[in-house]
């Protein structure tokens, strides 16, 4: 398909209500939807207050299977009625694993596959590896109704490689759910403007559009507040800034793309022809000098 239309939806998250937080995106995709949105990206983990802020073992009670995972049900009807597609965030119980996975949803409401979270941080207010497994399926790219949609989760999004990754994959379009905010060991550091030059450096360096969606408000945990900075945005193939959200609004933002002509540009501008992967090996390092050994 040429024509593919995007959206983000950026969202305060109700800290004890997950129904509302199903009722709240739902309103929310509803609008984007009636804008001519076709691909709609909400936060990550948006169905619950972001508890990796502290380390508490009552929230891996909170992990469901994917089979029969009443968010993924709930949401793919509501993708088939309104014939659009939904990368879903949820925290999925695989066996004793726990994982922090996006669900893909086809406009006809199948389930695609799912991706797992690759990069797993561990700082103050975000204390992920307590909770999350790191991802074992790789980067992935999905062919959609609209779009062939790479998508990677928050933490992913500052490494450029998992952008690589998925656009040598394939994609034509990159989405990052995202829950990001307050640095409770330093009140004066604001990630914001890093956070979406990172991913404006993406897009730019891949020639594609991407698209981040984060939430917004502050939410208490049991040692501190985390208050979530918003600036939920869409670029352009080149990195230029479309559509921005403020950082305490609620916010729909919808922008089109012609897949067939951001195709044409990156294939004219010469950077996958040019590539030496044969020189690349230090990436497959983690000092820079001595391979990782392959897995098992």
């Amino acid at each position: 398909m040429s024509k593919s239309s995007v959206a983000v939806i950026q969202m305060a998250v109700d800290p004890v209500s997950r129904q509302h937080n199903w009722q709240q995106a739902e309103t929310l995709i509803r609008q984007a939807a009636a804008q001519g949105a076709q691909i709609i990206l909400l936060p990550e983990l948006f169905e619950w207050r972001y508890f990796c802020t502290e380390q508490d073992a009552r929230y891996h009670a909170l992990a469901e299977p994917l089979a029969g995972h009443p968010a993924v049900q709930h949401f793919s009807r509501l993708a088939a009625e309104l014939q659009v597609v939904l990368p879903l965030s949820v925290f999925e119980a695989a066996g004793q694993a726990r994982y922090n996975t996006v669900v893909i949803i086809d406009a006809d409401g199948s389930v695609l596959g799912h991706y797992r979270k690759t990069h797993i941080p561990d700082g103050p207010g975000y204390s992920e590896k307590f909770y999350f497994n790191g991802g074992d399926t790789g980067f992935k790219v999905w062919s959609t109704r609209y779009a062939r949609l790479g998508v990677g989760i928050c933490w992913d999004q500052w490494f450029p490689e998992s952008a690589r990754a998925m656009a040598l994959l394939g994609a034509e379009l990159l989405c990052y759910p995202t829950a990001i905010g307050s640095e409770p060991q330093d009140a004066t550091l604001d990630s914001r403007d890093h956070w979406q030059r990172t991913m404006q450096g993406h897009a730019a360096a891949n020639l594609m559009p991407l698209f981040a969606a984060n939430r917004i408000g502050s939410e208490q945990g049991r040692d501190f507040s985390q208050t979530y900075y918003g600036s939920s945005f869409i670029t352009d193939g080149k990195g230029a800034v479309l559509h921005s959200a403020g950082r305490t609004e609620q916010a729909v933002l919808v922008q089109a793309f012609d897949l067939a002509a951001l195709a044409a540009v990156r294939a004219s501008w010469g950077v996958f022809r040019d590539r030496r992967p044969d020189a690349y090996a230090p990436l497959l390092t983690l000092d820079g000098h001595t391979p990782v050994p392959a897995a098992g």
